[in-house]
């Protein structure tokens, strides 16, 4: 007699019921019954127990090994038939998920394993899922194809579909997983997915809010009600993660202004019985306002007195206690220690609430931290870049002091290099208790550049281009590349070389060789050549401020400009006099300096910080130019994280400026070295579209002709000549303000959009001979319009992809402010290039 056992039930499997009969097996049928204990022999319907197991005889695996299914049971030839080793054995083969059903049955003294192998995944497939594509599920789930089927993995892999809705404020959808049988033990899995609609939230209430208004905190979180014009932002989906970071903005905001007892009582998400909406609670305590009274420093640092650091104090008394000013300005002051000779100071601000007067006295307090040490520096992921390429750019080598500061920029610099797609710094113990061991981990990406293709830009035109770059050639840091572009309206070719650390040394140095040929008769009357060469040297003096020279020779040819001629040759499309006398070969030789100051928190990808630039140019160290130019930029970029609770959106301001001057009365001043404005800094317009140009004016009358008198010429009856030609200005400046925001599904497809607003003026008169304006009486006389500061404004939206050919951008602006005779150009679009 022997009883049936199984195992532990499953989601869709009744326990299976012991029956007795004569030889009857030990085991269960079915997937997933009770394990039930085996009989002892003095029960009648018990399995016979006693005696030795001689031989063991595995029937019904087809695809599993019998050596394999032998290696799973405790009991082997030899062993008795013991209950408990049974049992085991049982479970055992139950628990590898490879059988459906397993009994144990016993004739004499052999032992009997009859298998039912669980069926094998053929496909599996998903049905209904729009939002979501079948790789990103498949990457999700558990199940695969050819692995053996289970019904609990089935049942976990729905929840986990499901929780991946859940994540998109899909709380509605509903998975049905279907299993279709096949010939040969296999089976097909069908997800069949209802997505349902997005879960929004309908209401967003707060409770205890005496001081600020539901619309004043509304506008301090990142969670928002539903409304018709949020088609472009997640923020309207309920989603956990969001709540609880909405908690951390409630109490910097109330932190921000003052009101030091703030604490979240509760926050809580309420789905509505039809799951189509949420209902969002936040309970909370204000307490009272503070403001600052006393503030004070206080050092137990050597060297260091309270009167070195007040200086640095940025928080005033009578101002509300803002907690975020307050951390920020001790940052700023342990950095500015750190950096200064005081490697272990560590400032701690420290408040003392006074709730009957509602003021809170504060307290630099400056401590010295521990004196801890770098042991060892190891580098890890870098298969292609050069440890000391590596090492050579971090702000610490073995033995230096080892402190946040120095943490924090380790990781910009690697970030800075541009090789890693992701970086990482983690410290362990050392040899010591002071001393600290630091791992720099770093992921390679791909640092060449190969391109072969061709696409359309509204200043080139239709064109071709071939590219070779590396910027980490053999993983020394060396840039280095070719590339020409063959277009419509440009043909160019450009080699250059570039070593930031020349002579094993702080010396960024490079040179530049190049050829460019533009034909600008779209919207000029001119074409120009350009043959040249630069040499680059440069050298940081620290981790922000850094000073770079280059030394420039150009042999520049202005072409298709009629020599100067009689007035009876003019034409309608002649060029102006100012062109024709640019018309022929120069040599310019230039020498320029710039210095940076640098506080982004990536130069490849900046969000927030700043860097200005100033600088210079010298014409004339030979050459056919004599003229300097200064000009001085800046950028200020500000992450809107705080407000909108992502890292997609940001503004950034820019603003420059820069002015000309012939320090010679020698030099050619040849119009194409002049400023130019439009196009790329000033959208909306054509690019030089502003500023000085030849004016279309009728045809200067040469006294000596019949009927054709000054006089007449005046008043503007001769006939019309001549052609508009844009000639560039000595003064320029530039400002623009542009946020950048996200677009639906435009992250996985690599695309975002902007808006913007661009403001500038171009000024100044710079032409080889000036009587052609001045006098009157000159036979050439041209008069230049469009020297003004007034200034010229645009806005505008745009959109970047980063598409398999390259870089599209497309602006459209439409002008807020112009001047009579500005050239306007709406859209700007690029494909095919680097921008």
């Amino acid at each position: 007699m022997a009883v049936r056992l199984a195992l532990l039930a499953s989601v869709c499997t009744a326990p299976t019921l012991l029956s007795a009969a004569q030889a009857a097996p030990l085991g269960g049928h079915g997937r997933g019954g009770h394990a039930h204990p085996v009989a002892n022999q003095a029960e009648p319907g018990g399995l016979a127990l006693g005696g030795m197991i001689q031989s063991i005889d595995v029937r019904g695996n087809t695809r599993i090994e019998t050596s394999t299914v032998l290696s799973y049971l405790v009991v082997q030839p030899g062993d008795s038939f013991n209950r408990d080793a049974l049992n085991r054995s049982l479970k055992t083969l139950y628990a590898t998920g490879l059988f459906r059903d397993v009994t144990l049955q016993r004739q004499g003294s052999t032992l009997i394993v009859n298998l039912v192998e669980n069926p094998v995944v053929n496909r599996i497939v998903f049905e209904g899922n729009h939002t979501l594509k079948d790789a990103d599920l498949r990457k999700e789930i558990s199940l695969r194809t050819r692995a053996v089927f289970s019904t609990q993995i089935v049942a976990a892999d729905r929840q986990k579909i499901l929780n991946m809705y859940a994540a998109r404020a899909r709380y509605g959808a509903t998975v049905v997983p279907q299993v279709i049988r096949l010939s040969h033990n296999r089976v097909d899995v069908i997800f069949n997915i209802n997505e349902a609609q997005q879960t929004l939230v309908r209401k967003i209430s707060f409770v205890g809010n005496n001081t600020y208004s539901e619309a004043v905190l509304s506008h301090a979180i990142s969670s928002k009600e539903s409304a018709w014009y949020r088609f472009f932002s997640s923020s309207d989906e309920y989603n956990p993660e969001r709540v609880r970071y909405d908690a951390e903005l409630l109490r910097r905001f109330y932190l921000h202004n003052g009101f030091v007892d703030f604490h979240l009582v509760d926050s809580t998400g309420e789905l509505s019985p039809d799951h189509k909406s949420f209902y969002i609670t936040f309970t909370i305590h204000e307490g009272p306002r503070y403001k600052l009274n006393k503030i004070g420093v206080r050092s137990n640092v050597h060297h260091v007195t309270p009167e070195m650091v007040k200086k640095h104090i940025e928080v005033y008394k009578n101002q509300y206690y803002d907690g975020t000013a307050v951390q920020d300005n001790a940052t700023d002051m342990q950095e500015w220690l750190q950096a200064n000779g005081h490697p272990f100071a560590m400032v701690r601000p420290e408040i003392a609430r006074n709730p009957e007067k509602k003021v809170v006295d504060l307290l630099f307090d400056i401590v010295e931290g521990p004196h801890v040490y770098v042991e060892r520096i190891d580098i890890n992921g870098n298969t292609v870049t050069r440890d000391h390429v590596i090492r050579r750019n971090l702000p610490m080598v073995e033995g230096d002091a080892y402190t946040p500061f120095n943490r924090k920029y380790t990781k910009m610099a690697l970030q800075d290099m541009g090789y890693f797609s992701s970086t990482n710094v983690d410290q362990s113990q050392g040899s010591a208790p002071d001393k600290v061991n630091v791992s720099a981990n770093v992921v390679e990406k791909p640092t060449g550049e190969f391109s072969l293709g061709g696409g359309y830009s509204t200043d080139a035109g239709v064109m071709g281009n071939v590219g070779l770059k590396q910027h980490n050639l053999l993983g020394t840091g060396v840039d280095a590349g070719f590339s020409g572009t063959v277009a419509y309206y440009e043909k160019q070719a450009d080699l250059s070389f570039t070593d930031p650390y020349f002579l094993g040394r702080n010396f960024v140095a490079g040179f530049d060789i190049y050829t460019v040929q533009n034909n600008y008769q779209t919207y000029q009357s001119y074409n120009e050549g350009q043959y040249g060469a630069s040499i680059r040297l440069g050298y940081a003096y620290n981790r922000y401020l850094s000073q770079s020279w280059t030394y420039t020779v150009v042999d520049r040819h202005v072409g298709n400009g009629v020599p100067n001629q009689d007035y009876a040759g003019w034409q309608d499309d002649t060029p102006s006099v100012y062109v024709r006398n640019a018309a022929g070969w120069s040599l310019l030789s230039q020498i320029g300096t710039t210095i940076t100051y640098d506080r982004r928190d990536n130069r490849m990808n900046p969000r927030s910080g700043y860097v200005v630039s100033a600088g210079g140019e010298f014409a004339g160290l030979g050459g056919n130019e004599k003229y300097y130019r200064v000009k001085a930029n800046g950028a200020y970029y500000v992450p809107l994280d705080d407000l909108t609770g992502t890292h997609n959106w940001g503004l950034q301001f820019k603003g420059g400026v820069g002015y000309m001057h012939d320090w010679s009365s020698s030099g050619d001043r040849n119009i194409v070295d002049n400023f130019y404005l439009g196009g790329e800094n000033l959208r909306g317009f054509l690019q030089g579209g502003v500023g000085p140009r030849s004016s279309h004016y009728p045809a200067p009358c040469h006294p000596t002709a019949a009927n054709n008198t000054l006089a007449q010429a005046r008043n503007g009856y001769c006939p019309g000549a001549g052609q508009d030609d844009l000639l560039g200005g000595t003064f320029m400046y530039t400002a623009s303000a542009q946020v950048n925001f996200p677009l639906p599904f435009g992250e996985s497809l690599g695309i975002s959009g902007r808006g913007f607003i661009d403001a500038g003026s171009l000024s100044g008169k710079r032409v080889k001979d000036r009587s052609h304006y001045r006098n009157f009486n000159d036979p050439y006389y041209t008069p230049i319009g469009g020297s003004t500061m007034t200034p010229r404004v645009s806005g505008g939206l745009g959109i970047s992809w980063k598409s398999p050919f390259g870089l599209v951008n497309i602006d459209g602006a439409v002008p807020i402010r112009r001047e009579r005779g500005d050239r306007l150009y709406p859209i700007r679009f690029g494909f095919g290039q680097q921008f």
